[in-house]
Order: C-alpha cells, then structure tokens, then sequence
C-alpha cells in the first residue's frame, strides 16, 4: 500500500467503550484501535487514539488517559451537603481535561471510527458521536453481533442443577444479559450516522499475519461467524479513490455521500515559467 491515495492526510478519531471493557489494560495495549491505527498509518492518516493522545503545547499530560483513570470514581458519593458536593466536584473536574481534549479531536478529525457492541454501556461515545455528525462528519460506527457461548455452555453445565440454573437466570435478568445476533444497533443511530456507515465487524483476519498481530479474544468472535460488511476492506477502497455512497431515497438509488468533505490542502503546481 502506498501512502497516496484519498485518505492521505486526513485525520481519523477512534471512538468506543474505555470505561466498562473486560479489561482496561489489555484494551489498552492490544484493542481494536492498535490494529485499525497501523494500517490508517500507512495510509498516511494521522490516527487520534484516545489512550494514545497527542501533547497539548503549554500543558503537561493535559487530558491523558490509562488504565488507572476509572479509579478517581471510588470517591464519587451521593452524600448531600457541602462535603457531598464538594466530593462530586472534585471527581467531576478532575476528568474534564480528558473530556475536553476527545471533543477537540473530534472536532479535528475529518472522519470517526466508533466501535459500539451494544452489550457494553458507554456515554463519552455516543457523545464524540453526536459531536460529529452536527458536524456532518462521517462516522464509521462498527456494531458486531453480540453473543454469549460461555453463558450457553453454563447453562447447558447445569441442566440437572434446579438451584444453580435458577439463579443463573437471576443474574442474567440482573446484568442483563442480552444477545444481539443480527449485531443491530440502536434505532436512535440509524438516522443520526446514516445506514450505509455500518459494519458488522472489522475483518481482521486477512490483515493479522500482515502486520504481526497478537491474536485477541475478538479473533475468536470474528472467525465463529461470517462478517458481510467489515471495515478495513472498505478503507482501503476509499483510500484508493472509491468515495462512499448513500442512498438517496427520493431518486431510489445510490449517490455520492455528501458527507465525505476531505480537504485537498497540497499546494497548488503553478506552471513553468516561460523562458523570455
């Protein structure tokens, strides 16, 4: 892949789940976004991770992120009173330089990434999102099928156990434990990104020996099933001067998608002087 192509230049923001992840730390180090980073690198986009985030100038480690930055809600409390709020707002105002620099690069990014399975509760997501589209920036949102083979598994485990089965539907009511197989996202964004901006998963397989990938527990998720839009295929088509379209339900066809604004900033090739 060389880096001339659509996308060379542009900027990209990776938006999805940090918070209530299986694990803050492997999320960190071997999520999605390490992988959709290195082969938007060299595409020649400027990827803005938000476990990653660029340096502020003037500010030290303003708004960074790990995973230690969800231990500060041990001291939220709901007590009332002054020592109440003044508990709240201390919690409150310590996460606002990591609110304020997401927003920021939402704002200066050309296009967003966001991975939203729906079993996992997420608010500075759909956040980043809705920032973006009142921009009318495009938003590539991933919404794979959610299952759950080990809860299956233990279910069938203990078909002979009443005591057990019971108050295993206790927690899955409590949790709750839903499947998502069809990988359907909210109906609230279908309108808001647009219903040729999803995909139910990344692809990653084809890419894995490509660029040396540890294999991660969503490997597992993509190989049990077929994947009929993913995304990494469909960046390399745009990169390669395949703009996305949409469907224009008026003229009852496709067209170009206005959304995909990316600004041409090479300097202009101003003609050979003519020799006098």
């Amino acid at each position: 892949m060389r880096r001339t192509g659509l996308l060379e230049g542009t900027r990209v923001y990776l938006s999805g789940p940090m918070d209530f992840v299986a694990s803050r730390a492997d999320e960190e180090k071997f999520g999605w976004r390490n992988r959709v980073g290195d082969l938007l690198r060299r595409l020649g986009v400027t990827v803005f991770d938000p476990w990653h985030k660029p340096e502020v100038r003037g500010f030290f480690e303003y708004g960074v992120e790990n995973e230690q930055t969800t231990d500060a809600r041990k001291e939220w409390t709901f007590a009332p009173g002054a020592r109440g709020a003044r508990a709240r707002a201390k919690v409150a105002g310590g996460f606002w330089p990591q609110l304020h620099v997401d927003l920021r690069l939402v704002d200066t990014s050309d296009f967003v990434i966001a991975h939203c399975p729906t079993n996992i509760y997420s608010v500075g997501t759909p956040h980043e999102i809705v920032v973006a589209r009142q921009q009318r920036k495009p938003v590539l949102f991933v919404s794979p099928p959610v299952s759950f083979p080990a809860y299956a598994a233990l279910q069938k485990h203990l078909e002979r156990d009443a005591r057990g089965t019971a108050l295993l539907e206790t927690l899955a009511g409590a949790v709750p434990i839903k499947e998502n197989p069809t990988g359907a996202p909210s109906l609230w964004y279908m309108p808001l990104v647009g219903p040729e901006s999803f995909f139910d998963g990344f692809g990653f397989a084809p890419y894995r020996r490509r660029f040396g990938w540890r294999r991660i527990p969503m490997d597992d998720d993509e190989e049990r099933r077929r994947i009929r839009r993913p995304l990494l295929p469909f960046l390399e088509r745009v990169h390669r001067g395949d703009l996305p379209r949409k469907w224009d339900n008026r003229r009852r066809r496709f067209v170009r998608s206005d959304d995909w604004l990316l600004w041409d900033m090479r300097p202009a090739r101003r003609p050979p002087r003519k020799r006098t």
